[in-house]
C-alpha cells in the first residue's frame, strides 16, 4: 500500500450519529467518531475506551458503550457505522 492510500484509510472502525441518539452501542473500545455524515461531520478523531467500558465524544457528545455482543463493525442502532467508500 502506498503512502497516500495509507494516510487515507485506517483500520479503526468508524461510526456516526445522524439519528442523534444519545447513546450508541459498538462491538470494539478504540473507534473513530465522525459525529454525522458530510458536510456536517466533525473532524473524525479517535477515541479510546481504555479499561472504561463507555466514552463520550467530545465534539458532539454522543456516549459510545462498549457491547462485547457485536462485531468490530457493528453498531446498535446499525445505522450509525460510517462509511469512507464513496459507493456506500
Amino acid at each position: 500500500m502506498s503512502w497516500p492510500d495509507a494516510m487515507t484509510r485506517d483500520s479503526y472502525a468508524k461510526f456516526k450519529n445522524d439519528l442523534g441518539v444519545p447513546e450508541i452501542r459498538i462491538g470494539v473500545k478504540e473507534f473513530k467518531c465522525a459525529g454525522v455524515s458530510a458536510p456536517q461531520d466533525h473532524p473524525h478523531i479517535y477515541l479510546n475506551m481504555g479499561a472504561a467500558d463507555t466514552i463520550l465524544c467530545p465534539y458532539c457528545a454522543t456516549l459510545f458503550s462498549y457491547d462485547p455482543q457485536l462485531k468490530p463493525r457493528e453498531a446498535d442502532p446499525p445505522g450509525c457505522v460510517f462509511s469512507d467508500n464513496i459507493n456506500g
